[in-house]
């Protein structure tokens, strides 16, 4: 068995530093940073809401908001802007911040699973599986009539390919996974590109403006299923943080203190997956959320992933919508999200570099 006190020096000292667990108080400086977050998401949902090519005054949006969510005269909204803010701006706002917790705490998850810092959602074949799928929707409505949901089976039966690939003996080693989940991502866009290759102009720019992430269509229909599936993933992922922490480990240590590394990890993938999956089949791909977002957890939170969790949600939801906003209010024109994301993302990974070193990448 592990003694407590080798536990924590090797959580201390793990050189890979994806979540393992640091034993010791909670620490208040930490309520100080969750508190500052959500407060900055809350001013940036109000700012969001009222930013636009079409101004809505503060008051205005207050005034909508407290008819609609409290209950009211609906005769006395002033018309426009009420569609604009309920029906338009307010799904895609709600839309960016669930997408960005999904992202953030699968990126989390996906690192702490696999022991590497540089791993994200997609890195067994979602974004290829999910391309693959939107561009057969696209080309052939006939025979998938819907973008979304083509897109987000696809996205499953790629990582169901990457995990059957690496499976031999009844057992699924992470470093197999993570090669298995390359070559499916290979064979997926390979297979985009020859679906771009033949299509038309028309569907050609349409696969690629998909492929560039958008929030375009966030309706309230599309929360009624994300916000749930997101929930609840989030909420499972937090409370089995401990669990995560002790994979962080390594297989050997994990079987050593009683926790079954092969069950859990296919327990916390099939998690962060299912809510991936369903985000990049709303979102299209959209770059380095699942990748930074978790680091900079890290730096503010330390190695504990009961604390990493719930901050990277937070940071993640602040970092979309921020770049969602941006994206469609810098120009007249709208912005693809993810040409943003990965705008602020490369400066992030430099920054990483430059600060951390050999004790994040090595």
């Amino acid at each position: 068995m592990i003694s407590e006190k080798t536990f924590a020096s090797r959580s201390g000292s793990g050189s890979i530093n994806t979540g393992i667990r640091i034993p010791g108080k909670h620490n208040r400086k930490h309520s100080g940073i969750f508190i500052l977050l959500f407060g900055f998401l809350l001013l940036a949902v109000m700012g969001a809401i009222v930013a636009g090519s079409y101004s809505i005054t503060p008051g205005d949006a207050v005034f909508i908001l407290k008819t609609k969510l409290l209950g009211g005269d609906e005769s006395l909204l002033p018309k426009l802007q009420t569609v604009i803010l309920w029906n338009i701006r307010l799904p895609r706002i709600l839309l960016a911040v669930f997408t960005g917790m999904a992202f953030s705490v699968s990126g989390t998850v996906y690192q702490a699973c696999f022991r590497n810092p540089l791993a994200d959602p997609y890195i067994l074949g979602v974004s290829a599986g999910a391309s693959f799928g939107a561009a057969l929707g696209i080309m052939f409505p006939a025979y998938f009539p819907s973008v979304r949901l083509t897109a987000f089976v696809c996205a499953l039966g790629s990582v169901a390919l990457s995990w059957g690939f690496a499976r031999t003996r009844g057992r699924v080693p992470g470093t197999s996974l993570v090669i298995s989940g390359m070559v499916v991502a290979s064979l997926f866009s390979a297979l985009v590109s020859l679906l771009k290759y033949i299509a038309p102009d028309s569907q050609l720019r349409e696969i690629t403006f998909w492929m560039m992430g958008g929030l375009y269509f966030a309706s309230w229909q599309d929360l009624a299923v994300t916000v749930p599936v997101v929930l609840l993933t989030l909420g499972c992922t937090a409370a089995l943080a401990w669990k995560l922490n002790v994979l962080s480990l390594g297989d050997h240590e994990a079987r050593t203190l009683g926790v079954n590394p092969g069950g859990y990890r296919l327990l916390f993938i099939t998690m962060a997956t299912l809510s991936a999956s369903l985000c990049v089949s709303q979102t299209g791909i959209i770059p380095w959320v699942g990748l930074m977002m978790p680091h900079g957890a890290r730096l503010l939170f330390g190695a504990d992933n009961s604390r990493v969790i719930p901050g990277s949600a937070l940071l993640g939801a602040l970092f979309m919508l921020g770049c969602d906003t941006l994206a469609r209010t810098l120009t007249e024109a709208e912005i693809p999200i993810g040409i943003v994301t990965s705008i602020a993302g490369a400066p992030f990974l430099v920054y990483l570099l430059r600060t951390k070193g050999q004790a994040v990448y090595e």
